[in-house]
């Protein structure tokens, strides 16, 4: 009897500790705390691009920005399927303007319906939903990473500043270029009427964006000082992974060279899906997965077809 007892106590004993390891195993996997990396990409002081990394306290998602000055920033990302790219853009341009003290909310405009992408309709979508609580916009592709701290984010009080100026854009150099990072106060961009609805597929929806803004009178301003030339940004973007879609259908190419006078700001069709508060190693942003509505009447080139084709017709 006596030695039956030692063995349960044994075996009792063992189970205890069994269960105090499965415990333990729990604890540490599921904890919110992390052992720190000693990456060199996460060291203190430095960021993969070579921008010096802010203090940590200016790198928390919770960061009390009201202090830095009257005006905040809404960066609007018109995304789709590029998570590679913002798992990069959402820590480096929170790191990077908190740097520069500029109050800022970043927010991610997902579409996630079929049809063709839209970056115009997005980028009207994204002024909607925050111009609540930003009073200036910075349209901004999620591949193209600014590097230089003395480019300018501020408030763009005189008129539309174009942050990625021709002489400063790693790919496109022509006069009136506007895309890239753009930005805008909340009242010129209602002034002209947000950007035309048309444009699905890629390109021409930036240089529609021009002549709006030169009918109503507003000037572009672009970075002056800026040395680092071609180097003042760095390109994400990979074309063999990721192909344009260049495609025209129907009348397509034709329409895109004009003027829209009829959709904008006050006329984009969507739908929100979902709205997610998510953090990116310490960077808050808000993902807004949005389905856009299409007039095929309109633009039935809004979806895609087997053949593009200039003489298909309605």
């Amino acid at each position: 009897m006596a030695r039956g007892s030692w063995n349960v106590g044994i075996l009792k004993l063992f189970t205890v500790c069994i269960t105090a390891m499965l415990i333990a195993s729990m604890y540490i996997a599921f904890s919110p705390e992390r052992l720190p990396c000693n990456c060199p990409e996460h060291r203190e002081g430095h960021l993969p691009d070579g921008i010096p990394n802010p203090p940590a306290h200016l790198q928390l998602a919770d960061l009390d920005d009201s202090k830095w000055g009257p005006h905040k920033m809404a960066i609007i990302v018109p995304f789709r399927d590029r998570f590679e790219e913002l798992l990069q853009f959402v820590p480096h341009m929170h790191n990077y303007l908190n740097k520069k003290k500029v109050p800022h909310k970043i927010y991610v405009i997902n579409q996630v319906d079929n049809l063709r992408f839209n970056r115009a309709a997005l980028l009207n979508i994204g002024f909607l939903f925050s111009k609540n609580q930003c009073d200036y916009i910075a349209m901004h592709d999620v591949d193209l990473l600014p590097l230089n701290l003395d480019l300018d984010y501020g408030y763009p009080q005189d008129g539309p500043f174009h942050v990625a100026a021709p002489w400063l854009h790693p790919l496109y150099h022509y006069k009136k270029f506007v895309g890239g990072i753009l930005l805008m106060t909340a009242e010129h961009f209602k002034l002209v009427n947000g950007l035309s609805n048309r444009y699905w597929g890629w390109g021409r929806e930036d240089d529609e964006l021009y002549v709006r803004m030169n009918r109503s009178h507003l000037k572009v301003h672009r970075p002056e000082g800026i040395k680092t030339g071609y180097q003042t940004f760095r390109h994400l973007h990979d074309r063999r992974k990721r192909k344009r879609d260049m495609n025209r259908y129907f009348n397509q190419a034709e329409v895109g060279r004009y003027r829209d006078k009829v959709t904008g700001l006050d006329t984009v069709q969507y739908d929100i899906e979902s709205t997610n508060e998510v953090t990116i190693d310490g960077s808050p942003v808000t993902v807004v997965n949005v389905l856009l509505n299409c007039n095929k009447k309109e633009t039935p080139w809004c979806v895609h077809y087997e053949q593009p084709s200039k003489s298909r017709h309605l």
